[in-house]
């Protein structure tokens, strides 16, 4: 039998799904969690909440199904978009992710269209500077935080944190790269004109991939964690 695996990892819960070949349920598993509004307009999330679901509802969905977790050929990722992910050197979480809903931003929006040009802006990556995107969020935590982002040498969105602890590979499917607005959607790779014009260094961000291309591996160490074979390849997936 052949078995693949979709993550959903949301803003409120992670939901779980194993299917078979033809694309019917074995089983599924959710486990939900809350974000912080430590200020009013903000709003964040522990990463760390992210990757305890998956490991959760991984071992559920394999615990409720009964099947030989060697038949699983494949893991797809989706989730929440935008949100901000920033890790050091050792690949550790620097702070809380910045959320998709987070509205702290916008005087860095009226600063990313100052600096561009809006019409610029827009003909590079398909957008407006607004809240939600993560470039802005990225602005903010230099201004608002810069110790924190001397620290900085891997910028994720969330679903590619839970992919990093997966696989141990930093990668984003183009689709959640060009909701970050640092993405040139003509050339479906990271802009150097607006990574210059906001001084964020091009190895900060993962490498990008077509949804469905793979992008890793399970590793050893999460396969153990997972009850999962290591080997099994994750696919870029979408948001």
């Amino acid at each position: 039998m052949v078995y693949f695996l979709g993550i959903d990892i949301s803003t409120t819960a992670t939901k779980t799904l194993l299917i078979n070949a033809a694309g019917e349920v074995m089983a599924d598993a959710l486990f939900d969690y809350s974000y912080d509004v430590p200020q009013p307009l903000w709003s964040e999330q522990d990463p760390g909440l992210w990757w305890n679901a998956t490991v959760k509802g991984v071992r559920k969905v394999l615990k409720t199904s009964g099947i030989d977790p060697i038949d699983i050929q494949g893991i797809g990722l989706t989730g929440q978009m935008h949100g901000l992910v920033l890790l050091g050197e050792s690949g550790e979480v620097l702070r809380p992710s910045i959320l998709w809903n987070d509205q702290r931003t916008g005087s860095q929006c009226d600063e990313i269209r100052s600096r561009l040009g809006r019409e610029r802006l827009i003909q590079i990556t398909g957008n407006d500077a607004l809240t939600g995107f993560t470039a802005p969020k990225i602005l903010w935590v230099q201004q608002n935080e810069s110790k924190t982002w001397s620290l900085v040498r891997q910028v994720l969105l969330p679903k590619d944190y839970v992919r990093y602890k997966l696989t141990g590979t930093f990668a984003v499917d183009r689709a959640g790269g060009a909701g970050t607005i640092l993405f040139d959607i003509r050339k479906r790779t990271w802009s150097p004109e607006m990574l210059s014009a906001l001084e964020i260094p091009a190895e900060y961000l993962p490498e990008t991939y077509e949804g469905t291309q793979v992008t890793g591996l399970i590793s050893a160490e999460a396969a153990e964690v997972l009850g999962l074979p290591a080997g099994i390849p994750v696919v870029g997936g979408g948001g």
